[in-house]
């Protein structure tokens, strides 16, 4: 049976989305998975919005590109950039969003009004990952908190020890310290998701 899991990564220069989409990447190839990325935007800027499709699949993937109505989770640092790709999210898909703006335009609106509109969707877990990285003792770990927060979204496809392994994995350059927090703020996301 083709298991497959469609992502959208989305949120704004400089927030760590392209070390989710590694940690991702390296976790699925790890485990045979076929895997595709779409181009990413606006990375080369730093408060611009990032965007990335990575699709990953039991069976090859014709595509790179997701069509919209078809993801299956959207992963956001950004609680603007989730309501941006509202339209790509399937009927059953899933919204894993931080709440914390990164407030980049002057006529930001209310952000409570942003997470008003993303949390109609059927299936979401919004959190404040940047106050869960300082709490966890990685600030500069919600990336990774927010992926912890989707490891249960990602479970039919990806085992979360896996996820760890890629984690292990992209950070062990940087020393254990790093790979350390990493883990830590991925453990802190995990147990979040779960209230």
């Amino acid at each position: 049976m083709n298991m497959k899991k469609d992502i959208i990564l989305s949120g704004v220069g400089g927030q760590g989305i392209l070390s989710i989409a590694t940690v991702i990447g390296k976790a699925a190839l790890e485990d045979n998975l076929h895997l595709k990325q779409a181009e990413v935007h606006g990375m080369s800027q730093r408060g611009g919005d990032v965007q990335s499709n990575l699709r990953l699949s039991t069976e090859p993937i014709f595509s790179d590109l997701i069509p919209k109505g078809e993801c299956d989770l959207i992963l956001s640092l950004e609680p603007m950039e989730a309501l941006r790709y509202l339209p790509w999210l399937s009927p059953e898909g899933w919204v894993v969003t931080n709440s914390a703006p990164f407030v980049n335009i002057p006529d930001y609106p209310p952000v409570e009004e942003v997470l008003e509109e993303v949390r109609v969707v059927k299936n979401v877990v919004v959190l404040d990952c940047d106050a869960a990285a300082r709490s966890a003792g990685s600030p500069r770990g919600a990336n990774m908190i927010l992926l912890g927060a989707a490891a249960t979204a990602l479970s039919d496809i990806l085992d979360p020890k896996k996820l760890k392994d890629g984690i292990a994995a992209v950070f062990s350059r940087k020393g254990s310290a790093v790979v350390e927090a990493n883990l830590a703020a991925f453990e802190a996301g995990f147990e979040l998701s779960k209230k």
